[in-house]
């Protein structure tokens, strides 16, 4: 061991406090011919970081053939500290760990060989135990076989049951010749019971340890025995003892899952008052009801014709029902000898619906038990509400999970979680270490030293983790320069820097950098979770391009795609016009590349129209608010609109007041105190008019405009420049489009956008990455001699490939389309992803 010390005064100190000891040798791991499913774990500080992990591990691996993959897999569980993101690998041999682990590189894990999954914070972990119903032939044999923990247990099982049955439980689980079925209960509620028990304690003995425990039924008997409430023989006592009474009532009863709310399906059942119980409640969408055959049989076809889904319930008696009342003195002596203890684990009970003290666990609660109804729901809520968030179900097979989600989705509780153990037909140590995988990702501590304990290992050197580097030196804030040495003129404007005037075809030419740190305000406009280039700032860059080359009007300026602004480095932009055309419009593009990336391709972005005709004098709007116009109320504007997917920091949240008459729509918006003190280097602060557009978002103009953003702007005529607060009227002109007319305090004009086109909200047109975007293949047609009908100009085909992008593909036509249309010739739109694209060449 030793000190190595560095003192500010440059005084350092390295000190040898003790000889290493001589290096252990470690057992070489020898060939197995069946070394069973390994788990590699890994975790990272975020996605990226766990994707580069996992390509440096492959890349190990696929370099290091003499590294055995059970020993790599040692040393990444063991000796590196577990973080957030986090991914298990499972595979059985080399070839499938390396394709695995490739997946998990290239960002397309495989869920059949990799379990990943973000850790929660501090949370309870609960056993779940169901009642009957996960039973399937063959169930944990395999674990029988090569688990010596769940061994132990099961034979301790069998010898507790043995003192109340005549049939082994071995040989049932074995199928041995002579040995009873699971179609009769008095054998499949023990032999599920034990089964349930023996799975806690292979949990326990890797580390997950139950902070409550809650049953479902005669679930119930096996938490109260993990728990410690009941000793292995008292819990044998109840579960045998009382499934054979329970098999006096065979043959008199039913029970149906009815996927309704429980006042639903009791309001349902009141027509068979007496005949028709509600057995069990398990969540805010299945319940289970018991009674009679033929009323049973009734009630599913009501539900049939209603359109509610109904199933039966494998069993031909009433659990839960007023037909368990005949077995009640029968149970009072058979389970008189209980004697409960308090339980070293918190038990919840679904007979009541709460945390229990278990020293009443008697024969009289059994029986209770087996006669009230079971409220599995009320009691999932109670452990909610005392912070409990991980639950496992510990059983064969499971058949609770899907009710665990439902209550956690109706109580609001987003970070709790539950799974199962084994699954039908996976009963081996594969399918329990898949188990612990996925209770690992999610946040458990699992033991892996007690997973890699069984075989010997070799020593691995480790590829080094990979760091995500940051730095915290200042870098230099752009400044202006003598540009007029190079050829450039300066512009003064806070999104453009340069300007060039072309020496061909009458063009200008304007660049500038837009970084979060030169513009930090752009993190406030995000798009599910990314921060993205607002339309309005795409406006901004066009104007500002008119302005420049003496035009008086932006016009069919259109986004293509968008532009996400990154949280490291910046991208260059480009603002180009050219010269005028026959219809007296100077074209106009926008396009940006990433500024630390000079090889990159350039984007573009928005393409649109500089015209030099007359403004319109704009509207004046002097009564406000206007005559007749009611007030549009809302909680909070930006807590709805963050619901939809629109993440706006301060400086977009601009909108102060709304009021709405027929078809038009009045606001008032504002520039927070920082930008407005940037406002009048702008013709229209960018946040701004984004905020004059959120009542469309926010479905005031009626539900066809909800949940949408703007993508093409038509005639944008800006009356004065600078302005940090806004009068706004929004008119509905079609259900996709509005109309704009903005002034200021005194009524006049400050900006009027003749038309606001609008597309739905698509998370994927921001969160793909450009590269990925759909591109338009252009296909030879005939020629205009050949086409049907051999006279006039070949129609011109555009086809959409599936999952299009719509405005790339208007991007991608439009010029070919303008010309055909000014031929008066024929344009062909085939999709083959419905209406959208078509809708957006259109």
């Amino acid at each position: 061991a030793a000190v190595s010390s560095f003192g500010i005064s440059g005084t350092n100190a390295h000190v040898i406090l003790e000889e290493a000891p001589a290096e252990r040798t470690v057992q070489e791991a020898e060939p197995q011919d069946s070394p069973g499913t390994v788990p590699v774990v890994l975790s990272a500080r975020g996605p990226r970081a766990l994707a580069q992990l996992a390509g440096r591990v492959q890349a190990y691996m696929a370099e290091s053939p003499e590294t055995d993959p059970y020993s790599l897999a040692h040393a990444l569980a063991t000796t590196r500290a577990p973080h957030d993101d986090r991914a298990v690998v499972l595979a059985d041999d080399r070839e499938a760990l390396l394709a695995s682990l490739r997946s998990l590189r290239d960002g397309d894990p495989d869920p059949a060989t990799v379990v990943t999954g973000t850790a929660a914070g501090s949370h309870g972990t609960v056993f779940v135990f169901p009642g009957q119903g996960s039973q399937w032939v063959g169930m944990a044999l395999q674990l029988l076989e090569s688990s010596d923990v769940f061994r132990e247990r099961m034979h301790e099982c069998a010898v507790a049951l043995a003192e109340f049955t005549d049939w082994s439980l071995l040989d049932v689980l074995k199928g041995e010749p002579g040995a009873p079925g699971f179609d009769r209960v008095d054998v499949v509620q023990p032999v599920l019971f034990a089964v349930m028990v023996s799975l806690a304690a292979l949990w326990e003995s890797y580390g997950v340890r139950p902070d409550a425990v809650a049953g479902h039924s005669q679930g119930e008997i096996a938490a109260a025995c993990v728990a410690g409430a009941l000793t292995l023989s008292d819990a044998a006592r109840v579960v045998a003892l009382r499934s054979q009474a329970l098999a006096e009532l065979a043959g008199t009863g039913g029970m149906v899952s009815v996927a309704q709310s429980v006042d639903r399906v009791e309001e349902r059942i009141r027509r068979w008052e007496g005949r028709l119980t509600v057995a069990a409640v398990n969540s805010p969408a299945s319940v289970v009801v018991s009674g009679d055959p033929r009323a049973l049989d009734e009630l599913q076809a009501d539900c049939a014709e209603s359109g509610v889904r109904t199933r039966r319930v494998p069993v031909d008696y009433a659990s839960h029902s007023p037909h368990v009342e005949a077995i009640r003195d029968r149970l009072a002596t058979l389970l008189a000898p209980v004697r409960p203890r308090p339980a070293s684990v918190p038990f919840y009970s679904a007979v009541t619906a709460e945390e229990r003290d278990t020293t009443d666990l008697d024969g009289g609660y059994w029986y209770e038990n087996l006669r009230r109804p079971v409220r599995f729901d009320q009691v999932t809520r109670a452990l909610l509400d005392s912070g409990h968030r991980a639950f496992i179900e510990v059983s064969a097979h499971p058949v609770l999970t899907v009710a665990l989600d439902e209550s956690f989705a109706d109580s609001g509780v987003e970070e709790a979680f539950a799974f199962g153990t084994l699954r039908r037909d996976q009963g081996g140590p594969d399918r329990f270490l898949a188990a612990l995988a996925e209770g690992y990702v999610r946040g458990l501590d699992v033991s892996w030293p007690t997973v890699f304990a069984a075989r010997p290992r070799q020593a691995v050197q480790l590829p080094a983790y990979p760091f995500q580097h940051e730095s915290y030196w200042l870098e230099p804030v752009a400044t202006d320069a003598d540009l007029t040495a190079t050829g450039l003129t300066s512009v003064d404007h806070p999104l453009l820097g340069a300007l060039v005037v072309r020496a061909e075809e009458d063009g200008l030419l304007l660049s500038g950098l837009l970084s979060l740190r030169t513009h930090p305000w752009l993190a406030d406009h995000a798009l599910a979770g990314t921060p993205v280039l607002p339309g309005t700032a795409f406006l901004e860059l066009g104007l500002q391009a008119a302005r420049v080359a003496g035009c008086t009007q932006v016009d069919d300026l259109t986004i293509l795609a968008p532009l996400r602004i990154s949280e490291n480095g910046g991208h260059h932009v480009q603002v180009e016009t050219g010269a005028y055309d026959s219809d007296g419009r100077r074209p106009l593009t926008i396009h940006s590349r990433p500024a630390a990336d000079t090889d990159a391709t350039w984007t573009k972005h928005a393409v649109g129209y500089l015209t030099s005709d007359l403004p319109e004098a704009g509207d004046r709007i002097t009564a406000w608010p206007p005559r007749g116009a009611r007030t549009v109320e809302y909680a909070d504007p930006y807590e709805t609109l963050a619901a939809g997917g629109y993440d706006y920091g301060s400086a977009f949240q601009g909108l102060r007041a709304l009021w709405q008459r027929d078809d038009e729509v009045y606001a008032e918006v504002e520039l927070d105190e920082t930008e407005a003190a940037e406002a009048d280097r702008f013709l229209v602060h960018p946040a701004l008019l984004d905020a004059a557009l959120h009542p469309v978002a926010l479905g005031a103009l009626g539900e066809q405009a909800e949940g949408t953003v703007p993508f093409a702007f038509g005639a944008v005529t800006v009356h004065a420049g600078g302005a940090d607060r806004l009068r706004v009227r929004l008119r509905r002109e079609t259900p996709d489009r509005v109309a704009l007319t903005a002034v200021d305090s005194q009524g006049k004009p400050v900006v009027s956008v003749r038309s606001v086109a609008l597309r739905p909200f698509d998370s994927r047109s921001v969160t793909t990455p450009d590269d990925l975007l759909y591109r338009v293949e252009w296909e030879p047609m005939p020629s205009a001699d050949s086409h049907e009908g051999g006279e006039g100009p070949a129609p011109v085909v555009v086809r959409v490939p599936a999952g299009g992008v719509a405005q790339l593909t208007l991007a991608s036509v439009l010029d070919r389309l303008r010309d055909c249309l000014a031929g008066d010739g024929r344009v062909v739109v085939v999709t083959a992803s419905g209406d959208a694209a078509g809708a957006a060449v259109g």
